[in-house]
């Protein structure tokens, strides 16, 4: 998930999804809930910590840090050097994914396959927006913590690019940069704000609508699709690849691989069951 979170346009929500942690995420981040800051304000702490997931939630949060420290650098220079060989190895990664997560749903009928439509159309769409102007007014920066931290719970959606989407992708860099730690407060609680409602809500759907909200979530990955095309124009053109050269077979070789990558996870999880 942080390797994810370090590509724009890459979901950690989409290698939650992959990895087969994404319900189990979801209810560990809604196990923070009332009756856990009420204990907190009570001075209980074992309490507190016996009623929330905070095991599973410290060991993601412990591999994304370690994976955004360790590997931040690298993939940043391999976007910036080998732009088309990263995107496809994402690309197979994405779509072989689409066909192992999608057993998952439980019974397929005709709801569930409109419902992978309209979550695909509604990704691909997303994706081709152009990043707008946007104020730099506190209010704003706590809409964009919170809409940046929905779509990164979401499968399929990056919420770096929706920091791009609303103008504040550079506005946010440059805070970290300078320290504006104002800015930062109110970017973290419009985040924390997102998540905490967030979750309930995809919890609740996952409860009540199990497949339908599966398949949704198949269909955002689908339509990232459209961001994760190699070859590019510009931030929103796709375009085919040049003749066949090295470098097309190159990339189609890390496509496989992307393929290769998910179902061998997929086989083991099966033998391993």
């Amino acid at each position: 998930m942080g390797a994810a979170d370090v590509v724009p346009g890459v979901s950690g929500g989409t290698m939650a999804l992959i990895l087969g942690i994404y319900e189990e995420l979801i209810k560990a981040i809604h196990s923070f809930n009332f009756n856990f800051l009420r204990l907190i304000t009570l001075l209980k702490i074992r309490e507190a910590l016996s009623s929330v997931s905070w095991p599973f939630l410290l060991a993601v949060g412990i591999g994304i840090l370690l994976a955004i420290f360790s590997l931040a650098r690298a993939l940043s220079w391999l976007l910036d050097n080998y732009p088309v060989i990263i995107w496809s190895f994402f690309f197979g990664l994405i779509l072989s994914s689409v066909f192992t997560v999608g057993r998952v749903v439980k019974k397929w009928r005709i709801p569930t396959v409109i419902a992978i439509g309209l979550g695909t159309i509604a990704a691909y769409f997303l994706f081709g927006l152009i990043p707008v102007a946007t104020p730099e007014a506190p209010w704003f920066i706590f809409l964009s913590g919170f809409f940046a931290i929905c779509a990164m719970i979401l499968p399929g959606i990056s919420g770096a690019y929706i920091l791009v989407l609303l103008g504040k992708y550079h506005y946010i860099l440059d805070a970290v940069n300078n320290r504006d730690i104002l800015t930062l407060l109110i970017l973290t609680a419009g985040a924390l704000v997102g998540i905490l409602s967030s979750v309930r809500v995809i919890g609740w759907l996952l409860k009540r609508y199990h497949d339908l909200t599966m398949a949704i979530l198949i269909g955002l990955m689908l339509g990232s699709l459209r961001r994760m095309w190699p070859w590019k124009d510009t931030l929103t053109t796709n375009t085919l690849p040049p003749c066949l050269n090295i470098e097309i077979g190159i990339a189609l070789l890390f496509m496989f691989f992307g393929f290769l990558v998910i179902f061998s996870l997929d086989f083991w999880e099966r033998k391993k069951n």
